[in-house]
């Protein structure tokens, strides 16, 4: 079919940071394929300050996840009044396969995994496929990608050096930065995935070893996960604790000079290690590295059960991956 000239472009995005920060070389593909047009986000308000001040886009919606019936239609009504030319669907789960639906018969151009929409990505074992290789796959069925990464493993870790370059460290690591090389521990999980999580008395205990080996711990989170990071002080009180105190660029300003970043399967993981982080990124069989891994100087470290994963293989890698103190 005929597609008229892209003055006007949607793209929806409305997982977690991690899945965030994987669509960055999506995002950045469609803003080159499209240098004129004005390109809108949709997205959820948790996201809403760090996709505003990325290069990608001119205007940042944060109603795609409505409550209700009464603002899911408001919603699809906002978007039939903004008669987009083009929609790229990076999120290609059921609720955008049905807001796909509620705008048909007149839904723009779409791109994604929606049945019937103008633009498919149609490879049937798309989701056995690493977020980056997939979205990649998708703008090159779409046409704006011709050389995009697929294969296994091919596509490089994002590249969010334009959050480098306007972020700064949190205060409590500045002003007491010293000598010691720095490790970021990143403890919790979501409250749905608690079998992601590795004990947290065993974080405690590695960050005592990685204390004594001569490396500073500073420890991340959200503001409820505080208790983590207190348990953790109880075994390592020179640990400092900054959950609840960073946002997305401070932890990636803190990724560009750690040591090293041992976490769960977490967001924050892929922002620490696209920073260029060392990073260890603990797996149990709740998901799949394979799958969702960060990208970058990685290495995974997967236990059916995170129970059963003794501190001392964590130590061990983390001991030998480190950037060595002076």
């Amino acid at each position: 079919m005929a597609l008229k000239p892209v003055a006007k472009v949607l793209v929806i995005k409305l997982g977690g940071v991690g899945e965030l920060v994987t669509a960055f070389p999506a995002f950045e593909r469609i803003r080159h394929a499209h240098p004129r047009a004005r390109i809108a986000l949709l997205t959820t308000e948790p996201f809403a300050a760090l996709a505003r001040s990325s290069p990608f886009f001119d205007a940042v919606e944060t109603d795609g996840r409505p409550g209700g019936p009464g603002r899911w239609t408001a919603l699809v009504l906002r978007l039939r009044r903004s008669r987009y030319d083009r929609v790229y669907d990076l999120q290609n789960d059921a609720s955008t396969s049905l807001l796909f639906q509620a705008l048909r018969p007149f839904a723009p151009p779409w791109s994604g995994a929606a049945p019937g929409c103008a633009l498919p990505h149609r490879n049937p074992n798309r989701e056995r496929m690493h977020a980056l290789e997939r979205q990649a796959e998708q703008l090159r069925d779409a046409g704006i990608w011709p050389d995009a990464p697929t294969r296994p493993l091919s596509a490089p870790p994002p590249d969010i050096s334009w959050i480098l370059a306007r972020s700064a460290q949190p205060r409590s690591v500045s002003a007491a930065a010293g000598h010691r090389p720095m490790v970021i521990l990143s403890p919790g999980v979501g409250v749905r995935h608690p079998e992601k999580q590795w004990p947290i008395e065993r974080y405690g205990d590695l960050a005592k070893r990685l204390q004594d080996a001569g490396y500073d711990i500073v420890v991340i989170g959200a503001l409820r996960e505080g208790p983590l990071a207190h348990a953790i002080q109880r075994k390592a009180p020179r640990a400092r604790d900054l959950t609840g105190r960073t946002d997305f660029a401070q932890i990636a300003a803190l990724g560009a000079r750690a040591a090293l970043a041992i976490g769960n399967d977490i967001g924050a993981l892929h922002l620490i290690a696209a920073a260029g982080a060392p990073t260890i990124a603990l797996f149990s069989s709740a998901s799949d590295p394979a799958l969702t891994a960060p990208r970058g100087h990685v290495t995974v470290l997967h236990s059916p059960d995170l129970k059963q994963l003794p501190v001392e293989t964590v130590a061990g890698a983390a001991l030998a991956l480190a950037r060595q103190p002076a």
